[in-house]
């Protein structure tokens, strides 16, 4: 069952990443990041009320939403702190980079994964495990040849470190995940993430942006933001559930979810009308091989 969801998040976590590069497309980062917290933050606040407010709310749906104390929140505010990093350094590379380089890039996510859990749980990689590694080491090398012909300068160009950093940050993101999905109801986490996260943005946005929006990008509505919070919501809802299955594997999860490259590659070519596909194409087989080889190795 966990690896349905697992495809099933893929795919809307594709999408996300589709709607997040069309909203971005000459827009301004910051606003566009907060309307996706505050547009999440409004999904999950009825969740919130009626699970508390509510005779008719039961604890055993999948929509409840537990309460808690400070004890359970400040963790929960740590995961709030860890994917605002993760989303500010990616919406930022999304904007400037083609999505058929940052796809194959966020997709090295479950390499990361391994590497943190082989160094903070002490786990070793099999054989194939790292071929996988090793697979996707090679992508990378090979992705930034394909960047190369479009300028992109994968040594000097600070929008893909600001990805990578986005990759890294998210890996830790999914690490801490499992841990928050043994202690604490699944919904719990993602409704009160979304809230603390919508709280640390208001400031960022005010402190940041707003004082020098004259002399930056404009910000323009466009309703691919409004989509960008409702299919990452659903693609975390339903994340969030396949890992609170007991026998759920968060590197296999993982790796999953990082085939959402394959739909925001085919929408990068179809609709943004991406160059040097093919050399890009092969990037992503690699990494696709890569993560085969991960699932393996993880049985």
């Amino acid at each position: 069952m966990w690896l349905l969801l697992a495809f099933l998040s893929a795919t809307l976590l594709g999408f996300y990443d589709v709607f997040k590069k069309h909203s971005l497309k000459n827009n301004a980062v910051l606003p566009v990041l907060f309307l996706n917290t505050l547009f999440s933050g409004f999904i999950f606040i009825p969740f919130i009320l009626f699970s508390l407010w509510s005779v008719k709310a039961d604890p055993d749906s999948l929509f409840f939403v537990p309460q808690a104390g400070w004890e359970t929140h400040k963790y929960i505010l740590l995961k709030s702190f860890i994917v605002l990093s993760s989303w500010i350094f990616g919406y930022f590379g999304m904007k400037h980079l083609p999505i058929t380089i940052v796809g194959p890039i966020n997709a090295t996510r479950p390499v990361m994964v391994l590497v943190g859990a082989m160094l903070l749980f002490g786990e070793r990689l099999n054989l194939y495990q790292w071929i996988g590694v090793l697979l996707a080491i090679l992508s990378f090398f090979m992705l930034s040849r394909s960047g190369k012909k479009e300028g992109i300068d994968f040594k000097h160009n600070k929008w893909i470190f600001f990805i990578v950093l986005s990759a890294i940050t998210g890996a830790i993101s999914g690490l801490y995940d499992k841990y928050l999905m043994r202690l604490f109801h699944p919904m719990l986490v993602q409704s009160w993430y979304n809230i603390y996260q919508l709280f640390i943005m208001g400031p960022v946005l005010m402190l940041l942006w707003w004082p020098k929006r004259k002399a930056t990008t404009p910000f323009y509505w466009t309703w691919s933001i409004l989509l960008i919070s409702i299919f990452l919501s659903a693609a975390d809802f339903v994340y969030f559930y396949a890992l609170s299955f007991e026998d759920s594997m968060i590197s296999i999860v993982s790796m999953i979810r990082r085939g959402s490259v394959v739909v925001s590659f085919i929408f990068g070519a179809m609709v943004f009308r991406e160059k040097n596909l093919t050399s890009k194409a092969i990037d992503l087989v690699l990494v696709l091989i890569g993560m085969v080889f991960l699932y393996l190795g993880s049985k």
